[in-house]
């Protein structure tokens, strides 16, 4: 991959439990926001269900269309825990018990008898896969080709891959700056359109809020070069002055 090719990622949040509200997803801001860190754009977000047929399918479509993808959640020791199985599936590979993977969860747990035949599934995934090293419960993640597997529970998932970022190779990074206007949206759409025809290799994307009693709109421009991300802020800000606000860039 090249620093100048655009680098992206695709985020699969896997469970049952998310789409039925249960479970509130807390890794898509901190996996995206941790990707733009390193140049790799987080690019699309599917939340799908412990459904063996969904997995291998959606693994399948992202591995072919994303450079990165990154799964969370199901490779637990209870029975719904299907992901590392389906992906074994997706890849054409065997699933196998890593002899490492056993090795650490046997070296976590002090007693032999807490090493049962469900804890072992944690240390079962396709066969020639990477270990990612889990710090936190040491039952390790793993990487195949271009997917990532991660745990679900955010304090885990975030040890996970901050431990295993580096290995990650990305493009420039995003940049991004936000203005913030006390203008109506609808009264700076024209001049907004018109600026981001003018700063193409820019986005600029409007964010309507309420504050205060007043109407407004985050502003906010990103791209990867300074000087067109910094040209295209300026024209941003020209447009709420046009509109008679005045524009307070976020620091």
């Amino acid at each position: 991959m090249s620093e100048t090719k655009t680098v992206t990622a695709c985020l699969l949040i896997i469970g049952n439990e998310v789409l039925s509200g249960r479970t509130q997803d807390a890794n898509l801001q901190y996996l995206a926001k941790s990707l733009n860190e390193i140049g790799v754009r987080l690019m699309e977000a599917r939340v799908i269900p412990d459904v063996e047929e969904t997995i291998i399918a959606t693994v399948n479509e992202c591995r072919a269309k994303f450079d990165y993808v990154i799964t969370t959640g199901g490779i637990g020791p209870t029975h719904d825990d299907i992901t590392s199985v389906c992906v074994s599936k997706a890849f054409g590979v065997r699933h196998v018990r890593n002899p490492e993977a056993e090795a650490r969860l046997r070296r976590h747990y002090a007693r032999p008898e807490d090493v049962n035949t469900q804890r072992l599934r944690m240390a079962e995934m396709p066969e020639g896969a990477e270990l990612i090293d889990n710090p936190v419960s040491k039952a390790p993640g793993f990487r195949i080709g271009n997917v990532i597997v991660l745990a679900g529970v955010p304090r885990i998932m975030q040890a996970m891959f901050e431990g295993y970022r580096h290995k990650l190779k990305g493009g420039a990074p995003m940049l991004s700056r936000t203005v913030v206007a006390f203008v109506p949206e609808g009264k700076m759409a024209a001049g907004l359109g018109q600026a981001q025809a003018a700063h193409p290799a820019v986005e600029i994307g409007s964010y309507p809020f309420f504050r205060d009693g007043k109407l407004g709109a985050s502003l906010v421009v990103r791209g990867t070069d300074v000087a067109a991300v910094a040209a295209a802020t300026e024209a941003v800000k020209a447009t709420v002055r046009a509109q008679g606000g005045e524009p307070a860039e976020e620091k």
